[in-house]
């Protein structure tokens, strides 16, 4: 791995890290004003650096696909600089998938800085990692697409600084339209499901304009 992508990696991981303890533990005035200058002082200095063009990485990735593929990943694609779980964006969730033949897994810690209800996960944190892991079922297709639906039903609390494993698979398709159903445990229980409609597109449109619908 590029060792400057690497390091993009780390600081990421650091910043969550920072905001869990941030919203998880008391500190004094004194912590706190560390905290404020040394913020203050990297997004200044960040921000004379250039800017970075997410649209230009993906692009830059696609054109260097296998042929068939319709994106490239990995951390210097501006895949992982994606919201919600891009290992990149220091505000993700930290996410591990893995494919298998009928879906995809993942697992996942909601830490304290996603918390809803005490002790509860963000119902809108909970949705969030449905689409972003039932996006990885449109790369294990190899198809590209956008979320048209998503639908979200909570069985029962979704539990912080628990381990949660979500399954998410292709139960069909039609004309453009492909149905994925997943859902998430805490242990043996079913803490919430979802159904997700995703829209397939050229695959020219998808790190470019807008899908035309």
């Amino acid at each position: 791995m590029d060792p400057e992508i690497d390091e993009r990696l780390a600081a990421a991981a650091a910043l969550r890290d920072l905001s869990h303890a941030f919203v998880g533990h008391d500190g004094d005035n004194a912590v706190w004003r560390a905290i404020r200058e040394d913020a203050t002082r990297h997004a200044a200095a960040l921000r004379q650096g250039n800017r970075r063009d997410r649209l230009a990485l993906m692009k830059a990735a696609r054109d260097g696909a296998p042929e068939g593929s319709f994106v490239a990943g990995g951390p210097g694609s501006g895949f992982e600089d994606r919201a919600v779980a891009g290992r990149a964006n220091p505000t993700s969730v930290d996410l591990d998938v893995r494919f298998e033949p009928d879906g995809v897994v993942a697992d996942v810690v909601l830490h304290r800085a996603f918390e809803g209800a005490p002790s509860r996960a963000h119902g809108g944190i909970v949705a969030a990692v449905f689409d972003d892991v039932t996006g990885f079922v449109i790369g294990q297709l190899g198809e590209p697409a956008f979320t048209g639906e998503l639908t979200v039903r909570f069985v029962a609390p979704v539990p912080v600084e628990e381990p949660l494993v979500i399954r998410a698979r292709l139960e069909g398709r039609e004309r453009r339209k492909l149905f994925i159903t997943a859902e998430a445990t805490a242990g043996d229980l079913v803490v919430a499901t979802c159904k997700a409609i995703y829209i397939t597109v050229d695959p020219s449109l998808f790190a470019g304009a807008p899908d035309p619908r």
